[in-house]
């Protein structure tokens, strides 16, 4: 069994280092918030004090943050990653960030004798949990190959998609896809509902049909009982757009609906909704055609 460093325990964070633990790995784990830890130890791993304490003697560096900053804060700042851990240690970042950050962190790495992939996952909390993550990997091949062990106890469909970057680049693509699927299905909830339809009979058609959709399939519930308990919050959506209209911009590629999830995403984040699951988008549909109810939002923290 491998040793393990597991940087960040939050919503997605917490459910993987504990499969991890559970498969029979040695784990540490390290959270900004101290509590968060407390999952993992109830699986047998270990609550570390600092990233150092963490990353001491592990063969593996996970890290699940989220945004560019706290990678960079991680793996390279003071007591990071970086400084702390061995010659030839594999770091795994799962986080999901902006492709040339990931590219400059992953030379960084490699003049300091480790090897860094590119790791971002895709199915949100309930994939984290039941272990049934996609997850596309950035960075070498013979590297991909080692932190497989890895990999398949906390995903389910797990491709190296090519160098270092790819990785993230691949997500984002992902993030533009959910965020347009998210808004034409709470247009579409709105839609019918303004008829009087029975919502709930109309996505089950809607859903056996081409309109189906994993989107569909996982955020129904949350639209139709108007419960949007973070499974990916909207601000880390809104996060990755930006990251998704930036690079689009830099390559010379024009993504118009790209760049109007965008602006739907802040708006529903300049609304006081970014503590949201995604699916709070329908919520900015209902103010715009005036047929909103509930005001109310909801925080979580997830480092």
């Amino acid at each position: 069994m491998t040793r393990i460093a597991f940087i960040g325990l939050g919503i997605m964070g917490s459910p993987m280092a504990v499969h991890l633990a559970e498969a029979g790995h040695t784990v540490s784990g390290y959270n900004r918030t101290p509590d968060k830890a407390q999952p993992l130890v109830a699986a047998g791993g270990r609550a570390a004090t600092s990233i150092a304490d963490a990353v001491e003697d592990a063969e593996v560096v996970c890290v699940m943050v989220p945004d560019s900053p706290d990678v960079e804060a991680v793996l390279a700042g003071e007591g990071g990653v970086f400084e702390s851990a061995a010659a030839g240690t594999l770091i795994v970042d799962f986080s999901s960030i902006r492709p040339d950050v990931t590219t400059a962190l992953a030379e960084q790495a490699a003049a300091r004798g480790l090897r860094l992939l590119d790791a971002p996952v895709s199915g949100g909390e309930a994939g984290a949990r039941d272990a049934a993550l996609s997850i596309m990997v950035g960075g070498s091949a013979d590297d991909f190959e080692a932190a497989r062990p890895v990999f398949d106890v906390v995903g389910r469909t797990v491709v190296h998609v090519g160098p270092s970057g790819s990785g993230q680049t691949v997500k984002a693509a992902n993030q533009l896809i959910v965020a347009a699927n998210i808004q034409a299905l709470a247009e579409a909830v709105v839609f019918l509902e303004a008829y009087g339809v029975d919502t709930k009979a109309a996505l089950e058609v809607l859903g056996g049909g081409l309109a189906g959709s994993a989107v569909l399939n996982q955020k129904k519930e949350n639209m139709l009982t108007r419960s949007f308990e973070p499974g990916f919050r909207i601000e880390l959506h809104h996060k990755d757009l930006g990251i998704v209209t930036a690079a689009a911009r830099e390559a010379g590629v024009v993504a118009p609906l790209g760049g109007l999830v965008a602006q739907l995403m802040a708006s529903a984040r300049a609304h006081g909704d970014g503590g949201l699951d995604h699916s709070g988008l329908l919520r900015g549909v209902e103010r715009l055609s005036g047929r909103a109810t509930d005001t109310s939002t909801t925080t979580n923290e997830d480092s």
